[in-house]
C-alpha cells in the first residue's frame, strides 16, 4: 500500500531566516544598482523619527550633563525620552521594537552609570558594541567571508558573489572601510572614557554616530552598486541572446 501524503515543506534555512532578517532591516533600503538619493539614505536609517530616536538621548545627556553635573538627572533624562518614543510609536501604531531596543540600550548605559556612581560609564555598552563589530568584521575578513559581502548578497540573493573577483574586491574593500568606522570610534573614544572626560566623549559619540554611520553607509552603496547591479542585468541579456 503505497504512502500517498504530500511530504510536509521542510522549514526555512538558517540562511533563510538571515535572508529575512535583512530585507526586513533598514538596509534593504539601499538597494545596489540604484542610484542614491539623500531620501532613500534617510530610509535606510529609520527616516526622521529614527534620527530623532538615535540623536536626541545622546544630545539630551551631553547638555544636561554638561550644564549641571548630575549624574542621576543626565542619565534618567534619555531613559524618559526613550520611553516617550515607544509610547509615541504605540500610539500611533508603528513599529515598536526599534524604539524598544534603543530604549533597552539607554536602560543599560544608565543602569551602569548609576551602578558605578562614574558618568563615563553611560558609554561602556556602547564602547563594547563598537568592539564586538570590529571582531565580527575582521574575523570575517580573516575566514574570506567579508561581512559586507554576505549581507549584500543575502539583500539581493546573489549567492554566488565570492567567485565573481569583482564583486569579491569590492565586497573587500567594503568591509575594509566598516572596519575603519570601528577602529576611528574607538581610538577616539576610549581614551577620553579612560581620562574620564565625560563631556568630550558624549559630543565625540554624537559626532562619531549617526553621520559617521550616514557616510561609511553611502560610501558601500556607492561601492558595491555597480558589482551587483550586473547580476541583476545579466538574465535579461541572456534571453536577449537566445
Amino acid at each position: 500500500m503505497s504512502d500517498d501524503r504530500t511530504p510536509e515543506p521542510e522549514g526555512p534555512t538558517l540562511s533563510d531566516a538571515f535572508a529575512q532578517a535583512a530585507r526586513r532591516s533598514g538596509l534593504a533600503k539601499v538597494a545596489p544598482g540604484e542610484t542614491p538619493t539623500a531620501s532613500s539614505l534617510l530610509a535606510a536609517m529609520g527616516g526622521v523619527r529614527g534620527l530623532i530616536e538615535s540623536i536626541l538621548p545622546g544630545f539630551g545627556f551631553l547638555v544636561i550633563y554638561a550644564i549641571t553635573k548630575d549624574l542621576v538627572l543626565s542619565v534618567l533624562a534619555p531613559v524618559a525620552l526613550s520611553v516617550v518614543f515607544v509610547l509615541v510609536r504605540l500610539v500611533t501604531r508603528s513599529p515598536v521594537m526599534p524604539a524598544i531596543a534603543g530604549l533597552l540600550g539607554v536602560g543599560i548605559s544608565a543602569g551602569l552609570a548609576l551602578f558605578t556612581g562614574r558618568a563615563e560609564d553611560n558609554f561602556v555598552l556602547g564602547i563594547g558594541i563598537n568592539i564586538v563589530c570590529l571582531l565580527v568584521l575582521l574575523v570575517s575578513l580573516v575566514v574570506r567571508r567579508p561581512f559586507i559581502g554576505v549581507i549584500v548578497g543575502l539583500l539581493t540573493g546573489d549567492s554566488g558573489w565570492r567567485a565573481d573577483p569583482a564583486k569579491s574586491r569590492v565586497v573587500l574593500i567594503a568591509t575594509w572601510c566598516w572596519v575603519g568606522l570601528f577602529v576611528v570610534r574607538l581610538a577616539v573614544e576610549v581614551p577620553l572614557y579612560l581620562t574620564a572626560q565625560t563631556e568630550l566623549l558624549a559630543g565625540a559619540k554624537l559626532v562619531l554616530g549617526v553621520p559617521f554611520y550616514a557616510a561609511m553607509l553611502w560610501v558601500t552603496w556607492l561601492l558595491v552598486r555597480t558589482a551587483f547591479a550586473r547580476n541583476r542585468d545579466q538574465p535579461v541579456a541572456d534571453d536577449v541572446a537566445r
